[in-house]
C-alpha cells in the first residue's frame, strides 16, 4: 500500500530540533515528494551555520522514515538561505499604477475575507479556510492584510523573516500547504505599527505586488475589521474575485456586518457569501449543545439580502488552541476540521476557489 504524504509529515513532526519545535512546526520542510516507496524532501535552514547544526536532525529524519512500513528509500537534502536584504522595507507611500483594478500575475482568483467588527473570528476562519482549500488540492495563498494587528504568522506557525534576494522581491514562506505573507513577519513581535493611511496603502501594494506568490488557484486576503483604507485600496486597485463576510449570529455583530456588505457593494466587489462563525458550542463533558451568541442570525440575514449563505462554523476550544500553536485545526481531523472541509468543498464546487 502506498505511503501517505500525511504519514510522512506526521513522522517529521516528531523530530525535535535542538532549540525547540519540530521540522514541521518550524516550517523547515520543502519540496516533499512521495513516489511509490520513495520519499524525498529538503530541510531549509535559516543559515549555513544552522544547517551544519541540523545535520543530526536530517540523519534522524531519514532513519525514522525508513522505519515506516512501505518505505524503501529516503533522501533528505539540507540547504540554507540567507537573511532578508537589509534594504527591504515595508510601509511607504503607494506608487502610481494604471487606472482601475489590476490583476496579480499568476493568481487566478482573489477572495477578500472581511467583517464589520473585530472579535468575530475572521482571521481564524481565513487561516483554516486556506488550509482546508489546500487539502482539497488547490494552490492557495494567504495574505494577512490586517496591518495594525497581523496574526497569521502565529496562527500558521511561521516565525522567520522572509528572504529577499534583491531587496525588492519578497520570497514568502509556506506552511500547511499554503503560501503566506504577513507584515508580522517583517516586524518584531511586540512592535506596533503607527502609520497613516498612505503608508497602509503602500504596504498593501508591496504585499500584493512585491511578493513572489507563484502560480495560485486562489489568494485569500485576511482584511482588518471595519471599512477603512485597506479595504478601499484592495478593491479599487486589485481585481478581486469577490468577498466573504464573517459574522457571529448576534444582532450587534450583524449590524456591522451589514456595513461591510454595503461597502463591498459600493466598491463593486461581488459578495460571494456570508459565514456564521461561533454558531454553536457543544459541551465536551455532557454533550449539550448551546448557542452562546444566538443561532441562525447570519443565515436569516443572507436570505433577507439575497446573498449566498456559505455555512456555520462551531465555537470550540480546539480552534483557539490550534491557532495559538500554529497548527490550524483544519489541518487535522475531527468535526471542526470537517466543517472547514465542507466549506472549502462548497467554494471549489461553486467555482469560487
Amino acid at each position: 500500500m502506498p505511503i501517505a504524504r500525511e504519514s510522512v509529515l506526521a513522522v517529521l513532526d516528531r523530530i525535535p530540533l535542538p532549540d525547540g519545535g519540530t521540522l514541521v512546526s518550524r516550517d523547515l520542510i520543502r519540496a516533499l515528494t512521495v513516489e511509490g516507496d520513495a520519499v524525498r524532501f529538503v530541510i531549509e535552514a535559516p543559515s549555513a551555520e544552522a544547517a551544519r547544526a541540523l545535520e543530526p536532525v536530517r540523519a534522524e529524519a531519514e532513519r525514522a522514515l525508513r522505519a515506516l512500513p512501505g518505505i524503501a528509500g529516503v533522501q533528505a537534502v539540507m540547504t540554507a538561505h540567507g537573511p532578508a536584504a537589509p534594504s527591504l522595507k515595508i510601509g511607504q507611500h503607494p506608487t502610481p499604477q494604471p487606472a482601475g483594478p489590476q490583476p496579480i500575475a499568476g493568481i487566478d482568483r482573489i477572495i477578500a475575507i472581511g467583517s464589520g467588527k473585530g472579535g468575530v473570528g475572521k482571521s481564524t476562519v481565513s487561516s483554516n479556510l486556506a488550509v482546508a482549500l489546500a487539502r482539497q488540492g488547490r494552490k492557495v495563498g494567504l495574505l494577512d492584510a490586517d496591518i495594525y494587528g497581523p496574526s497569521q504568522a502565529r496562527m500558521m506557525g511561521v516565525n522567520r523573516r522572509p528572504a529577499s534576494p534583491d531587496g525588492k522581491t519578497i520570497l514568502p514562506p509556506s506552511a500547511h500547504g499554503v503560501t503566506m505573507m504577513s507584515l508580522g513577519l517583517m516586524l518584531k513581535e511586540d512592535e506596533a505599527v503607527i502609520w497613516r493611511g498612505p503608508m497602509l496603502m503602500g504596504a498593501l501594494q508591496q504585499l500584493l505586488g512585491q511578493v513572489a506568490w507563484g502560480e495560485l488557484d486562489v489568494l485569500l486576503v485576511d482584511l482588518p475589521p471595519g471599512t477603512g483604507d485597506i479595504q478601499l485600496t484592495l478593491c479599487q486597485r486589485t481585481q478581486v474575485t469577490g468577498a466573504i463576510v464573517v459574522s457571529t449570529p448576534q444582532d450587534v455583530a450583524l449590524l456591522d456586518a451589514r456595513k461591510a456588505l454595503d461597502m463591498f457593494r459600493k466598491l463593486k466587489t461581488p459578495v460571494l457569501g456570508l459565514i456564521e462563525n461561533m454558531s454553536s458550542y457543544v459541551c465536551p463533558n455532557c454533550g449539550h449543545e448551546a448557542h452562546i451568541f444566538g443561532h441562525g442570525g447570519v443565515a436569516e440575514e443572507a436570505r433577507r439580502l439575497d446573498v449566498p449563505f456559505l455555512g456555520e462554523l462551531p465555537l470550540d476550544l480546539s480552534v483557539r488552541l490550534a491557532g495559538d500553536e500554529g497548527r490550524p485545526v483544519a489541518a487535522g481531523e475531527g468535526p471542526i476540521a470537517a466543517a472547514y472541509a465542507d466549506l472549502a468543498r462548497r467554494l471549489v464546487a461553486g467555482g469560487m476557489a
